[in-house]
């Protein structure tokens, strides 16, 4: 059977349907378009075919890996799948024709001395007694001391930073849901020396990004993710997990006493652990679980309330 639509309509269809039904698809969809560009960029008119497939996942692929290409396959098998619905003729290849499409690597534990360089080589970017030093050098300190992943920190609203309850409202992240997260004492005290910092530029609507620039826009993740890479080459930092260098990621795994340092006002940090970091870790653990418990008691409190009037 002949196609009569270019690859690109097709695969805009489908992004658009599944997207209808709540799917991001923001990695896929670029790949598939990619495969789509490719496929009309070779002049095939005919059904999917396997080998159409297999060449874009291979000829393709910045990394010639098996590795990679499983993962560029694994990306076009719904698509092919969901084609094979209206055409017949339409060739879905087998999952494991390049192995496997997933390898979890050990990420990069960071030591307390890296994390403290880190914050305070954020502190020192240009312009200088401007916000971004503050912005990017909290965020990274964030990150490390909640676990949180970047994009979740990114997408903070101001008024999902509660200080005066000690927690952050994380809104709709993996799989569409919602969490609270419990701040240790020192990670309040970080927060409110950049809020109030971001006060002087910036009135703290509600619903005005937390992370963000004197002007008003708030931190990308192209753009952090940039910043990061210099500051990990001017730091002349050695990976020491599985992938090729540390990643913002990582800080995630970051394994100390998860607690953001006291920093001055011009960013510099200060001050060692005053415990060893298990002696630390147990104590914070402990604090976060305290301050979940009285999240928890007052949404239940509420609750009641509510049921009530």
């Amino acid at each position: 059977m002949t196609r009569t639509r270019s690859m690109q309509s097709l695969v805009q269809e489908y992004l658009d349907e599944r997207r209808r039904l709540g799917f991001a698809l923001t990695i896929p969809g670029t790949q598939l378009m990619s495969f789509a560009r490719f496929v009309d960029g070779v002049g095939h008119r005919g059904p999917l075919s396997r080998q159409i497939i297999m060449d874009w996942a291979r000829g393709e692929a910045k990394r010639a890996t098996p590795l990679n290409w499983a993962l560029r396959l694994r990306r076009i098998r719904p698509f092919a799948r969901y084609l094979a619905q209206f055409d017949r003729d339409t060739e879905v290849p087998e999952s494991d024709v390049f192995g496997p499409s997933s390898r979890r690597l050990a990420p990069h534990i960071y030591t307390d001395k890296e994390i403290a360089e880190l914050l305070a080589a954020a502190g020192r970017l240009p312009p200088h007694g401007t916000l971004r030093p503050a912005a990017y050098s909290t965020l990274f300190g964030l990150i490390a001391a909640t676990g949180l992943r970047i994009s979740e920190a990114l997408h903070l609203r101001c008024g999902d930073v509660d200080l005066a309850n000690a927690s952050l409202t994380v809104r709709e992240t993996k799989f569409s849901k919602s969490r609270l997260v419990p701040l240790h004492s020192t990670v309040i005290e970080a927060l409110v020396q950049y809020a109030t910092l971001r006060q002087q530029y910036l009135p703290a609507s509600p619903e005005g990004r937390f992370f963000t620039l004197e002007s008003g826009v708030g931190l990308i993740n192209r753009t952090v993710h940039g910043v990061f890479e210099r500051l990990r080459k001017q730091l002349g930092w050695t990976a020491r997990g599985g992938h090729a260098m540390p990643r913002i990621h990582d800080l995630r795994h970051y394994s100390g006493n998860r607690i953001i340092p006291a920093m001055e006002p011009r960013g510099r940090v200060f001050g060692r652990m005053s415990h060893s970091p298990s002696h630390t870790w147990r104590n914070n653990q402990r604090g976060r679980q305290e301050t979940q418990d009285a999240i928890v008691g007052r949404s239940q409190t509420n609750q009641y309330a509510a049921r009530s009037g």
